[in-house]
């Protein structure tokens, strides 16, 4: 239930109304709103917005309905049979197989650097104080091992690690999430993987708490503040509670923070602080340079050896120079690699804002921090997404390697001290992060393909999979990066987003809810432009998977290699549905706007043929992936947002597309006279 309540919460938050959402999840009206701030930007994913829905009530069906039924039954039984896949796999099955130990380890280039990533399934919300939901089970952590992964990390948030001296209620369970977090740490050593925590801190408290505390009261935002770190017994909590942490974990490897954006936490960190009566007086620089030198005096007080990263997400620019300047020298800064590349797509010219795989780093911006970093005598940390991104999460990674090699050996030459390996997505033991740590051992991106491809399928195959992953890096080099189109467009859900023949009116929503909003998905390029990008992207990947199942064919490989060879062509191939369904959802909307004005007969023939020629490829790309995700339950699944589709949805998504071929187009032909 766990697992699957952001599931549950997102598919049922246009069906059911609070109180009836409520008694479906089990959960208080506490718990659902601490989940929806909380966790991961939840209600801003689901659009900051609840629909207004009627209770949901048990009648006994009409014969129309029963009609309906029976319909909808003839239709399912068509198209999908007895709703079972042969070999298949039911869903959160991979977390069964990644938690079993394996059966034999393998060997890496042993690391000299620090390589850390997220758990591939870890409930985001408080998993330091559920045992039963694990986010680093022994198999797990065995397997990041194999791959290279040096660290692990998870959020840490202090009032609930550290007794939080204005409401130590808040502060309840804190002793066994640190003897949980001690376990974690203990087993992770034994895999030669260190424990980080993620700190956004101070954290800011409702606006009522500072009814008690108003000397505390910093940047107000909503209905929150900021515990206002320009005042002394602030700083002297952060340092405690630091303190105590290192102190109860004395082998935790280190903290990472964000102080710029995210969560509101000192009075410069949403760029707001003139709202603060001291902050207003202090430089943002200062105030988010004092964060880090607080947290470090915290390690240093208990004697601990761990390693704080401070991370420039969200600082502006210009601030970096002062900020890095203020950093005590033990600190290492972390920078986002591939932020500030010029791109060129379908020829639109931007630059890279977020995290991309498509677009290879490291970038200006990186690279000026890190020089800058040096300068000061900081190390320096390149933060990365080895795995997967927001250009397509619903895979548990994206298959291209030349792309993910060649950006490892760029920032190994760099010098750089260490990589996180992702954020919340992309903890998958992978080729992906396989081949970054060869790449960091000293090999050339081709050289260190090759030894991977071979480790996963064999000498014989290992060629022409190395020459799948370059076709697919290249292909996906033609993705159109935007921040717009990463949060909004409908790849991570492809053909499991139903198509409307009006339209919704609803705005797309941060990796929750696309809609059929083409202009909130498509960022800074034009609809025609976004469409071709993604049919790029797709055919590129199609004639790559097409080329290697030929070559495999006619080589008559072992049956255990072909099985090897079918799992990563299987990852390829549903990112490519992903891809085209995307093209295809891009070029509806432009059929049914254009429709929507057209008056002459034979331009509406033309719009309602392209408009059938779309729903029936969206029908077998929904069909298609509900037999994929039948074999492979890690398909449409992300760790932040659970699944973003189970196998009915892509059910229900064939019935979507059954009713505009059979009774919305034939209406349609038939009130337009074609």
């Amino acid at each position: 239930m766990k697992r699957s309540a952001l599931t549950v919460i997102r598919r049922n938050w246009h069906l059911l109304p609070y109180p009836q959402l409520l008694e479906l999840l089990g959960w208080s009206a506490d718990e659902l709103a601490f989940a929806l701030r909380e966790d991961d930007f939840l209600f801003i994913k689901l659009g900051s917005l609840k629909p207004k829905c009627d209770r949901i009530t048990c009648q006994e069906p009409t014969e129309a309905t029963r009609a309906l039924q029976r319909r909808f039954a003839r239709t399912v039984s068509n198209e999908f049979g007895q709703l079972e896949v042969a070999s298949g796999e039911d869903l959160f099955g991979f977390v069964t197989k990644l938690s079993a130990r394996p059966s034999r380890a393998r060997r890496l280039p042993a690391p000299r650097d620090l390589r850390f990533c997220y758990s591939y399934f870890a409930l985001y919300g408080d998993p330091l104080l559920d045992r039963e939901a694990d986010p680093y089970p022994e198999g797990y952590l065995a397997r990041l091992a194999e791959v290279g992964v040096t660290g692990v990390w998870l959020q840490g948030v202090l009032y609930k690690l550290a007794v939080f001296p204005w409401q130590p209620a808040l502060s309840a369970g804190n002793k066994q999430r640190l003897e949980n977090l001690r376990r974690l740490v203990a087993r992770a050593k034994r895999y030669g993987i260190k424990v980080l925590l993620y700190l956004n801190e101070p954290r800011a408290m409702p606006l009522h708490f500072f009814d008690d505390n108003p000397a505390l009261k910093g940047v107000v935002e909503g209905d929150h503040a900021v515990l206002c770190t320009s005042v002394p017994a602030v700083q002297e909590y952060l340092v405690q509670a630091v303190s105590t942490i290192c102190e109860e974990v004395p082998e935790l490897g280190g903290f990472f923070t964000i102080t710029a954006s995210e969560n509101l936490t000192n009075c410069w960190s949403h760029h707001r602080g003139e709202g603060c009566p001291r902050c207003s007086r202090r430089s943002p620089a200062e105030v988010i340079a004092e964060v880090n030198t607080l947290i470090a005096r915290g390690i240093r007080k208990s004697g601990s050896q761990a390693q704080l990263i401070a991370w420039d997400w969200g600082w502006n620019d210009s601030w970096a120079e002062e900020i890095i300047r203020l950093m005590p020298p033990e600190v290492s800064l972390m920078s986002v690699s591939e932020w500030g590349l010029p791109i060129e797509r379908g020829g639109v010219k931007s630059e890279v804002g977020e995290y991309s795989i498509s677009a290879v780093g490291p970038g200006p911006r990186a690279k000026r921090h890190w020089q800058m970093a040096l300068e000061r005598g900081l190390s320096t940390i390149a933060k990365i997404q080895a795995g997967n991104t927001w250009e397509l999460s619903a895979v548990p990674y994206i298959p291209a390697l030349e792309n993910v090699a060649t950006h490892a050996a760029n920032l190994r030459r760099v010098g750089v001290n260490g990589l996180m390996l992702g954020w919340t997505l992309g903890g998958y033991p992978s080729p992906n992060i396989e081949v970054v740590a060869e790449c960091m051992a000293g090999k050339s991106a081709q050289d260190a393909m090759r030894t991977v491809a071979e480790r996963r399928v064999g000498k014989r195959l290992a060629p022409w999979l190395v020459e799948a992953w370059i076709a697919f890096s290249r292909a996906f080099s033609e993705f159109p990066f935007d921040v717009a189109v990463l949060y909004n467009a409908p790849q991570q859900l492809g053909p499991a987003n139903l198509l409307w023949t009006q339209p919704t009116g609803y705005r797309s929503t941060m990796t929750g809810f696309p809609y059929d909003d083409l202009d909130g998905w498509r960022g800074r390029y034009p609809a025609e432009v976004f469409a071709n990008q993604f049919d790029k992207v797709a055919a590129g990947f199609d004639s790559a998977i097409a080329r290697l199942r030929d070559k495999a064919a006619s080589a008559g490989a072992a049956q255990v290699p072909m099985r090897l060879l079918e799992d990563e062509l299987r990852l390829a191939e549903v990112a490519a549905i992903h891809f085209k369904s995307v093209a295809n959802q891009a070029r509806f909307v432009m059929a049914r706007r254009a429709l929507a004005q057209a008056t002459d007969q034979t331009e509406s023939r033309r719009l309602l043929d392209a408009i059938e020629g779309l729903v029936m490829s969206e029908q077998a790309l929904a069909r298609r992936l509900y037999a994929l995700q039948g074999q492979d339950s890690r398909i449409g699944f992300e760790a932040a947002n659970q699944y973003f589709y189970v196998p009915l949805d892509l059910v229900e998504k064939v019935l979507n597309c059954r009713d505009i071929l059979e009774r919305w187009l034939p209406e349609e032909r038939r009130r337009r006279g074609v």
